[in-house]
Formats: C-alpha cells, structure tokens, sequence
C-alpha cells in the first residue's frame, strides 16, 4: 500500500468502508444478528483508520512546526510513496528545515564573531540592567577592575563609589569622566553609554576606557609648548641684556682700572647711554611679558546670568562699528530661533568675542568685500552654538593647531593670550571654542556651550 499514492489509498479505503456499510444494511434482514455486529465494528475501525490517515498530514506539518519552535533543525521530513503533491511537500518540508539551519549556524557564527571582539577589544565593555545587575562583561573590564566575574555593578564600590553612582545615573549617549585612585594607580576612567532593549529587559551598554596615559601625553606636550614660547620669549630679551652687558663691562674697564686717570669721552658716554636705556627697555618688556603672564592665570569667577544673543550681538556690532566701517566690513548677524538665550558671563563673552572679531578685522587687511558673520544656533546634538566667521587671508594648518597656546602669536605687535584667555573662559562655562580654515577662503572660530 504504500507505493500507491494517496489519492488511490484514499479511494481503495472510501470504497471497502462503502462496501462494508452497504453489507451491514444488508445483513440486518437475516436471522443473524452477530455478523452484521461484526461488520459494524470492522466498519468502524475502518473509519478511525480513514481518519488516522488522513490526518497523518496535519501530525506531519505539527510536527514541522514544533521543530521550527524548539530549533530543532537536525531532522528530516519523509513522506514517500504518496504521490506528486506529497513529495513536493516533502521537499518543501526539508528546505524550510535546511534554510532555518543556515540562517541559526549564520547568527551562531555572527554571534561568536561578536563575542570574540568583545572579549579581546581592549576597551572596557559593561552590559548590565537598571539595578545594576550585570548581563555581560568582558575580559578588558575584568583586568581593568582587577576583579574576575561580578553578577552586580555594585560590587565596583571597593573600587570607587564615584564609578557606581556614575554607572547608574549615566543617560543613553551621554559621556563621564570619572577618576579613581586604585591602590597605587590613578585611572581617568572615559565612561560613555548606550541603552537597548532585550525581551522585556532595558540594558545599558557602558564602554569604559582608562585615558590616563592620553592625558598625561597631551599635558606634556601642552608643557613642552608652552615651554618653547616661554624660552623664545624669555631668550629675545635676556639675550641682548646679556650682550649689552658685556659690551658696558669692556668699554668701562679702561677707565676704572687701577692707575688710570682718564674720564670717557662724550661719544663712549653716549654709546653707553644708548646701551642703558635698551638694556632698560628690554627689561621693560620682559616684565610686561611676566605681567600678561600673571593676568593670564586669574581669570575672575564667571558671573552667570541668562543672556539673550540678540542684545549680545547688538551690543558687539556698537562697540565695534566704527573699526567695521573704517574696514569697509560688512558684519552679519544671523540667530535661530531668535529667542535664544545662554547662561554666561556676558562681560567674558563679549570679551572673547570682541577679540575674534578683532582678529578677523586684522585677517581682512587688504580684502575687498569683507564680511563678518556672527551665527548662533542649537547644533546636532542640541548644543548652544556661536560662530564667528570671516573671508579673510586665513590660517595655515601647521598653525592652526598652535593659536591656544600661550604667547603664541603672527602678529607684530601681538601679545599671544587672547585666545588662550577665550579658551579658558569658555571652559569656565562649560564649553569649548575651537577653529578651522581654508586660508584665502574662510575661516571659523566656533564656541559650544
């Protein structure tokens, strides 16, 4: 039977059920009574036999399906001997099956491919829950903490209370630093953090790494820096007070050895009162060089106060008419939404500010059609932006990198600390300035708050 097909099973067993009913009525008119009670029961047993048959498709497809359910993609359909219709459900059957296998050995390589970057990615990685239960932490975290598996990020309090509070509190997106004295180490720990879902779970995803040693490197080099304009500076005047000296000791020996009588004559007293007075002149400098240093290191304690960028920027272009006419510079002003507003100190702003349109004044000298523009918007990541742009000469890029160093300056007659002074105050209130250029094109002084 079973390599006729379905159709034809069907049939054969519908036709012996048929016969069987029909020579039960028949039998009824005998005399017998026990064979028409045998021919029912066999008639019956040939229904639940019909039934189990035909059914045996639907316990087929119940069990494809819980295979499906229970990821059970090791096993095979077979459903032979039943006709055309049967073997294509039979293929059907084992492809689904097959391409289900491929697509779990995919996501399981996916996901050990995954799981060895993380554990061998040298940055920090912590995934854990609202109450701080932990979900995954790889094997970075686990050298950085010195500490082996923890179920939760409570247990990081022998190591800093700070880190913990931080762990918990810290927003989708948002980025911490926090330090923390770990026996005989100092680490600058640089938390930044992300927020998914997994099933009915809300996890955090925390990446921490140690940035120590970065800002031990750029500090350095901000000394060196420093230390280079400070010496060029120091060295520009020391040197001719240095040599003039020497130069006074050789031309008053003569006259102030043992037994000499002579007194100097008007052109050695003229030369050595030449000499004077640029010794005192370069002295001079050098202590209005230490003057502007001193000033450089107090800056007053911001006064904040809500500061509408529509008045600042009136006030700016008052004060600074007269030079942008003298200029012929146009000065745009441009502030979106209008009603904007900034907690700042407005006299230290419009300090920094004044300054950047100065600068871009003196960038403008010989330009034709020159042209300020002061913008202030919220920017991507919803930040207070203020930029002050002009189409002067512009800087170049080996310079570029050097404009917030202390004493660093292009300008003949500049000092160097202005831009030193507006970085520092911008970080008195949070922010951060920075600049770009294209020399001959544009140039961009941003200010974040």
């Amino acid at each position: 039977m079973g390599y006729r097909s379905f159709r034809l099973n069907l049939i054969i067993r519908v036709l012996i059920l048929a016969a069987s009913i029909f020579l039960f009525f028949f039998l009824l008119g005998t005399q017998t009574y026990l064979t028409p009670i045998l021919v029912l029961v066999a008639s019956t047993l040939q229904v639940f036999a019909l039934i189990w048959y035909v059914e045996k498709t639907n316990r087929d497809l119940t069990s494809f399906l819980e295979s499906i359910r229970f990821s059970e993609f090791t096993r095979s359909f077979q459903i032979d001997g039943l006709g055309s219709s049967f073997n294509e459900l039979n293929t059907a059957f084992n492809d689904v099956i097959s391409d289900f296998q491929k697509v779990r050995s995919e996501k399981e390589e996916h996901f050990h491919y995954l799981q060895s970057i993380v554990e061998n990615i040298d940055v920090s990685i912590l995934a854990y829950q609202k109450d701080g239960t932990i979900e995954m932490i790889n094997t970075a975290s686990k050298k950085l903490f010195q500490m082996g598996s923890i179920k939760n990020i409570e247990k990081l309090e022998a190591l800093s209370k700070e880190l913990v509070e931080t762990l918990l509190a810290i927003k989708p997106g948002e980025n911490k630093l926090v330090k923390v004295h770990n026996y005989d180490d100092f680490l600058q720990l640089a938390i930044n953090s992300t927020e998914f879902r997994l099933k009915n779970k809300v996890i955090t995803l925390a990446t921490i790494k140690n940035i120590q040693n970065v800002l031990e490197d750029q500090e350095t080099e901000a000394w060196q820096k420093l230390i280079r304009v400070l010496t060029h500076e120091i060295m520009n005047s020391i040197t001719p007070i240095a040599s003039l000296s020497d130069t006074l000791d050789s031309m008053l020996k003569p006259y102030t050895a043992k037994g000499s009588n002579s007194n100097p004559d008007k052109d050695t007293i003229f030369e050595i009162q030449n000499a004077l007075q640029t010794i005192s002149k370069r002295s001079s400098g050098l202590m209005h060089f230490v003057n502007t240093y001193r000033n450089l290191t107090r800056i007053p304690t911001p006064n904040f106060n809500s500061v509408k960028l529509v008045d600042l920027f009136e006030n700016l272009s008052s004060l600074m008419e007269k030079e942008l006419k003298e200029m012929n510079i146009d000065c745009i002003k441009i502030i979106e939404p209008k009603s904007l507003e900034v907690l700042m100190d407005e006299q230290l702003i419009e300090q920094v500010m004044i300054n950047l349109i100065k600068n871009s004044i003196h960038a403008m000298e010989g330009i034709k059609n020159g042209k300020i523009t002061l913008n202030a918007f919220y920017n991507r990541r919803g930040k207070i932006t203020i930029k002050v742009s002009d189409n002067g000469m512009g800087i170049l890029k080996d310079v570029l990198d050097k404009i917030f160093i202390p004493f660093f300056t292009t300008k003949s007659s500049g000092s160097g600390i202005g831009l030193s002074l507006s970085r520092q105050i911008l970080r008195l209130h949070g922010g951060t300035i920075t600049a770009t250029s294209i020399p001959e094109k544009e140039t961009t002084f941003t200010m974040t708050f």
